[in-house]
């Protein structure tokens, strides 16, 4: 089953602390729903973004993404 990386992008002075707490809102979403997978994280890309994300299988990424809105996703590569 091929897993997928759901990313939220986040811009300017606050991105970093956005992006680290935005993480913690998706651990709690995927305690609720009970998701197999737990792996979330955020990454600084620079000073002024910063991304978060969370990764699912692909059988579950519809119903996530219509719930959590990622601006992005690509295929996660272990």
């Amino acid at each position: 089953m091929r897993k997928i990386k759901l990313i939220w992008d986040f811009r300017g002075l606050a991105a970093t602390k956005t992006a680290e707490h935005h993480e913690i809102h998706l651990k709690e979403y995927i305690q609720i729903e009970k998701l197999s997978l737990n792996i979330t994280g955020f990454k600084v890309i620079n000073e002024f973004y910063a991304i978060a994300f969370m990764v699912v299988e692909e059988q579950n990424m519809i119903p996530v993404r219509d719930a959590l809105k990622p601006h992005r996703g690509e295929i996660f590569n272990d």
